[in-house]
């Protein structure tokens, strides 16, 4: 797959700041891809601490980020858990934290999917959360029970959804949300479809059977894809946005990984995993349909055009981002999710609060987002970093 770079500027107002995108240079950027070390699917993740020189316990000091900017240091253990479409990124950043700060240190992610991240942290199994929704009603309960305060979602890594797709000789595909749709509920069945054939004039397409993956556990991905099919084509795919995917039609498999091997080894298979996935295993991605049934593929300044529209609610200290799918320029990708951090906002462990907030500082500024790019995720503005890295700030 490719993903082109043909724009000259990266960033777009999102509120009152703008966001800048990058799904470039996406090498080795899949769950178990990662140059410095694995993550995504169920596995869990650490990066050896490294460096010449530790802080004392219990203090913070300041060291040079791997890009640029400056890492507090603190010294602690501390987990995570959550979602897989950020455990790539966040594998990153422990490694750079860690390597900086010295043995004293020793942090731990599980990209085990959103569902169960959310769950261990309600559980106290896990410091924080990743994922790639909010906190709904009921887990914001539960969380702030778990925190004897506040919990707060904080969107810290946005990035991109590929439809990927394995159909022999076809190399380039348009799907519509209708047509999505109707594949995952079972109503088209074949690649030479006429619904099919009729959005790919001159594609010659086989009478190939098509097996639609999705994935099994509860997942943001599948939450955020769902909802674009939903809220763009509401009549073929009735059921509204679920972390469990509502189709009973397809196939299942584990993690964005396992759906994006598992459409890598089927020929007819169509799946959607986290853009990095699709990269990693070598899948084509298929151009989109919007709102108006316009096709748009996947690409830095469609992907950028259409989070540009995103609105940001702040209240009660979250940072989530809302996305008007009606939004339909030719030039706007509109599959598209951001992954947040769960954590208290008041009644953390007093003895792990400051790497947590240490850590998760890092991840908002400069030298953690700055490496976005590369890694084939969103940036967010400078502005953004600034008022996210308060609210981690903020910790107590």
């Amino acid at each position: 797959m490719k993903i082109h770079a043909g724009v000259n500027g990266r960033s777009a107002a999102v509120g009152a700041g703008v966001l800048a995108i990058a799904l470039a240079s996406l090498t080795a950027c899949g769950s178990d891809n990662n140059t410095s070390s694995s993550s995504g699917g169920s596995s869990s993740t650490s990066s050896a601490a490294g460096g010449s020189s530790s802080p004392a316990s219990g203090s913070s000091s300041s060291a040079s980020g791997a890009t640029g900017g400056a890492i507090n240091c603190a010294n602690g253990t501390l987990s995570g858990q959550g979602s897989s479409a950020q455990a790539t990124a966040i594998t990153q950043f422990i490694k750079d934290y860690q390597t900086k700060c010295g043995s004293g240190t020793n942090i731990s992610y599980n990209g085990n999917g959103s569902g169960p991240g959310v769950t261990a942290f309600v559980q106290k199994q896990a410091d924080w959360a990743g994922s790639d929704y909010p906190l709904n009603a009921d887990q914001q309960k539960q969380a702030d029970q778990r925190c004897g305060g506040k919990a707060v979602s904080v969107g810290t890594i946005p990035g991109a959804i590929a439809v990927m797709y394995n159909v022999p000789g076809v190399d380039k595909l348009n799907l519509s949300a209708s047509t999505l749709g109707k594949i995952y509920t079972g109503k088209i069945t074949k690649w030479n479809d006429q619904a099919i054939a009729t959005e790919n004039p001159g594609v010659s397409l086989p009478d190939l059977a098509i097996q639609a993956y999705h994935r099994s556990d509860a997942s943001g991905t599948s939450f955020n894809f769902s909802n674009y099919l939903n809220k763009t084509a509401a009549a073929d795919f009735p059921t509204a946005a679920n972390k469990q995917w509502p189709a009973s039609t397809g196939q299942a498999a584990q993690g964005s990984k396992g759906v994006a091997q598992a459409v890598q080894s089927t020929a007819g298979a169509v799946g959607y995993a986290e853009v990095s996935y699709a990269t990693s295993n070598n899948l084509k991605t298929a151009a989109i349909g919007n709102a108006q049934g316009k096709f748009v593929p996947l690409t830095i300044a469609n992907a950028s055009n259409f989070i540009s529209k995103a609105q940001v609610d702040t209240a009660d200290g979250n940072y989530k981002f809302n996305f008007d799918y009606t939004y339909a320029a030719d030039d706007a990708y509109p599959a598209v999710l951001v992954t947040y951090e769960i954590v208290c906002s008041t009644g953390n462990d007093s003895a792990k609060l400051p790497v947590l907030k240490n850590f998760l500082q890092y991840t908002a500024g400069t030298g953690a987002q700055s490496q976005l790019e590369k890694l084939g995720y969103v940036a967010l503005s400078s502005d953004q970093q600034t008022k996210v890295g308060a609210i981690f700030a903020g910790l107590s």
